[in-house]
Order: structure tokens, then sequence, then C-alpha cells
């Protein structure tokens, strides 16, 4: 089942042209000008940002009741915490970190509604530090099924990570796997669920958004 496009469904999320068009310019400065050095820089930016900003379609599982990750990259957090200011009580909590080589587009865990969206200025410390979540700056998201059962996804910003964009606003409706936003440059997305679900990934485990399975509900809920 193919996810919704979002402000991706090319083969570059939309943010990242304007990084590829800096390459570029480089690349002809480099030409015009006999700069072979200034050439060779436009090509290899040119080709990093097109490799970072891609955005491939995924394969959303159709299965009643799963969870999807909201992220690519590695689990480097899994366990059971008290959220108190979105969820209010027990949750568990899943830390997927994104290194430079992983895709950044971030997509939604759950059939939902966005309920709330809340920006939080902060630092810029190594995402996969263990009080990233408490310091660096971050875009929370929560989000409701029909079901009224919330989950929160939070994307937060790491030591090179210096944008977070949200592609989504309170109201809208999101499917299983659809495209939420983007951070630029190495970072994290953490995810907390409400108690009566399970968690089916562990610290290590390598996911991808939109078609890895990291959880599932104890009883399935109806998908919006």
């Amino acid at each position: 089942m193919p996810a919704s496009a979002g402000k991706g469904g090319g083969c570059i999320a939309a943010p990242g042209y304007n990084f590829i068009l800096a390459g570029v310019v480089l690349i002809l400065l480099g030409l015009m000008g006999g700069w072979p050095w200034i050439t060779g820089l436009g090509v290899v930016a040119a080709g990093f940002f097109a490799y970072f900003f891609r955005d491939p379609e995924r394969d959303i599982p159709p299965e009643p009741g799963v969870i999807v990750s909201p992220a690519d990259g590695k689990v480097v957090r899994v366990d059971e915490v008290q959220e108190n200011e979105f969820l209010h009580g027990p949750a568990r909590h899943v830390a997927i970190f994104m290194n430079v080589f992983d895709v950044h587009v971030n997509r939604s865990p759950v059939a939902a509604v966005v309920r709330e969206m809340r920006h939080r200025p902060g630092e810029y410390k190594a995402a996969s530090r263990d009080d990233a979540a408490r310091r660096n700056e971050q875009q929370a998201l929560m989000l409701e099924n029909a079901a009224g059962r919330r989950v929160l996804v939070v994307q937060i910003a790491g030591l090179l990570a210096r944008r977070i964009i949200p592609w989504v606003k309170p109201g809208q409706a999101l499917a299983r796997g659809e495209r939420l936003g983007l951070i630029c440059f190495g970072s994290r997305v953490d995810l907390y669920l409400p108690g009566d679900s399970q968690v089916q990934v562990k610290t290590g485990d390598r996911v991808k958004a939109g078609s890895s399975i990291i959880g599932r509900w104890h009883e399935f809920p109806p998908e919006t």
C-alpha cells in the first residue's frame, strides 16, 4: 500500500532542490572560470545533497493494529517513561537515530489526526546522547487515532541538524506511513506510545520509515 505523497512523492524531497542548485552553481562557476577544484566541489556537493534529500516510496504494511517506524535509522533506546506533557501517563518510548546517510523524511506511525504541534528551541548536541530529548531543539506532534489513542512523535535536531521542516498542520488527517516532515542533516526521532501497545524492536535494530513495524496495539483500533 503506497503512502500519500505529502510534500514528497518524487525522487528528491522538495527542500533539497535549493541545496542541489547551489552545487550546480559551483559546477558552472568552475567550468566558466577554469577552476577544476570548484567544479569538483560542486559535483561532490550536488551529489551529496541529491543523496541526502532522497525520498523513496515505501510499501506500508496493511495489517490492522500495526505501528510503523516514523524514521529511518538505528534504534538507540527502548524503555518505559512517564510522559506528562502530551500523553499524561506511562508511555513506551523508542528513540531512532538518523545519521547523514539515512533518509531524513519522517512518516506518521499510525493513521491519525494531528491534534497538536509544538516547537521548542534548544541546543544542538549530538542526537544520540541520552539528554538530547530534553536539551535539543525539537518539534513535537501529538497524533490521535479514531479510537482516541494518542501517539507522540518528536523530531529532534542534532549536532549537524539545524532545521526541522514540518509538512503537516493541526487538524490534518494522516494515513499510516504518510510523510509528515523532514529534518536536515543527522538527527533523531522519538516515538512515545501509550501503555496499551507492544514494542517489537530492540536497541540496535535498523528500521525504515513507513515500512518497518515498530509495534502493535494490544487490541486493534479502527483506522482512519
